[in-house]
């Protein structure tokens, strides 16, 4: 029996991802690069462990994540995104770009939705792709340089330096 409240685009989306916690695990899975329950449990808002199990669980019934034994490590599973899942990462950078706009966003936490707002559409199709590669095994076109994760991340870390050389 289905259980949506309407047919509404918005409707179903947010019952898919609408909450708090399914948004920061996926942000932490694109932006972070996290794929292990240990390190989505150490994100910086504090998420419980019976919290992110459940989002998880949510999160690949809806068929945003699948779960897989880690080849690495007999006793830890990974988490990946699907092709679903990495069509959020447009999602996600209008949602920062707004929080920015409108929000008290510190200058580290948002040098990124800058960098991505910046970068338009062609730089969020490169993330997209280099997600792609990462999470799907599709191959990406070789390009020189920084990965966009690593760009948004030495972004990050140069605005964290300023601040610690100003303080």
């Amino acid at each position: 029996m289905d259980n949506t409240r309407s047919g509404c685009a918005i409707n179903l989306t947010l019952e898919a991802i609408g909450d708090r916690w399914s948004l920061l695990v996926i942000r932490d899975m694109i932006f972070g690069g996290k794929r292990h329950f240990r390190e989505l449990l150490n994100s910086e808002e504090g998420i419980s462990s019976n919290i992110l199990a459940d989002r998880l669980r949510a999160l690949t019934d809806e068929g945003i994540l699948t779960r897989a034994d880690d080849p690495a490590h007999k006793q830890k599973v990974i988490y990946s995104l699907t092709e679903k899942g990495i069509e959020l990462l447009p999602v996600l950078a209008a949602m920062s770009a707004w929080g920015v706009k409108h929000r008290p966003v510190t200058e580290e936490l948002g040098i990124r939705a800058k960098l991505l707002t910046d970068g338009g559409p062609k730089l969020v199709a490169r993330f997209m792709d280099e997600l792609r590669e990462e999470h799907l095994g599709q191959p990406a076109k070789r390009r020189r340089g920084l990965s966009v994760r690593e760009e948004l991340q030495a972004a990050y870390e140069a605005v964290v330096a300023k601040k610690g050389r100003r303080a």
